[in-house]
């Protein structure tokens, strides 16, 4: 990477913060006299945004011990999607998982990523839905858990 880190870190922050295109910011860098083509913040953005959630999660409060998880609708690009979430009893956001179908492989998948990182819960509340019943059921048979 030629360009220095601020500058690096400054475009790829632009575009995770606000809804700009790579273009968009390629401009804003040009009238600050930094001459960066679309594709090479595109480069950025791909390699670095990974190495920055990783960095965050070590960064992130701890949670409580207690879950609220649930799921509903959001539309993304046209398109319905299922936005699984669970929230401590603080009203803090523990994790999300963004799904195309609601099923209980979506909800292990959920379990298992919230789980990882940030650790087994004492308590989890759940609605109604038999997906997230068996998820985490699934997830205690296979890590010989109680929660």
């Amino acid at each position: 990477m030629r360009f220095p880190k601020d500058i690096i870190l400054q475009s790829v922050y632009w575009y995770d913060r606000y809804s700009l295109s790579y273009r968009d910011i390629e401009e804003m860098m040009e009238e600050r006299g930094v001459k960066v083509d679309h594709s090479t913040i595109n480069d950025w953005v791909v390699k670095y945004n990974p190495l920055l959630e990783i960095e965050f999660q070590k960064k992130k409060k701890l949670v409580g011990g207690s879950w609220r998880v649930d799921k509903t609708y959001v539309k993304v690009n046209g398109e319905w999607k299922y936005l699984y979430r669970a929230m401590d009893k603080d009203g803090d956001t523990v994790d999300f998982l963004l799904t195309a179908k609601r099923d209980t492989k979506a909800a292990k998948k959920f379990f298992k990523k919230a789980i990882k990182r940030n650790g087994t819960p004492k308590k989890i509340n759940i609605d109604k839905s038999g997906a997230n019943k068996e998820g985490a059921e699934a997830y205690n048979k296979k890590n010989d858990t109680d929660i």
